[in-house]
């Protein structure tokens, strides 16, 4: 006869939530980042780095 092993406690589910997931903004619903220019110094520098980082990867 086999004896079942000890069972060990389990981790609690996560609580489901049936909350309406449309009255909550998503991260990528705003413009932060989007089209925001880093403040520029006028400086050749930091222009040609802004025009690096914001070129597109087939440009390179």
């Amino acid at each position: 006869m086999s004896t079942r092993p000890a069972s060990e406690p389990r981790d609690p589910r996560p609580a489901l939530i049936f909350d309406d997931p449309l009255s909550q903004p998503a991260p990528d619903d705003s413009d932060r980042g989007w089209g925001d220019a880093p403040a520029s110094s006028g400086d050749a520098a930091s222009d040609l780095a802004r025009f690096l980082d914001e070129k597109p990867p087939h440009h390179l």
